[in-house]
């Protein structure tokens, strides 16, 4: 079973690792191809993306974040989403 990191963030890639997550593969992208069943993806990934992992029998945790409207689109470092409360949230996704 692999853990993904999916993040393309140096903040949240710097953040994971003070979670002391044992993260096997930090990836900028994740090709749902490469996911097998009871792995488990982290990350910030579009809906539709994180329906398809879940398909495959993976875990997948969201990255969450309570940002400002003002916040979004500035690069955040590690002590930025400590700050804010950054998270991870389990969420088992499917298409209705």
């Amino acid at each position: 079973m692999t853990t993904y990191f999916i993040s393309r963030h140096p903040g949240a890639i710097e953040w994971a690792a003070r979670q002391g997550l044992a993260v096997d593969s930090f990836l900028h992208h994740l090709d749902p191809k490469q996911v097998q069943a009871g792995d488990t993806v982290i990350g910030t990934l579009p809906v539709n993306l994180a329906a398809q992992i879940c398909a495959k029998g993976a875990t997948y945790w969201h990255l969450s974040l309570a940002l400002a409207a003002e916040q979004r689109g500035t690069e955040l470092t590690a002590d930025d989403m400590m700050r804010l409360g950054a998270r991870m949230d389990a969420f088992q996704i499917s298409p209705v």
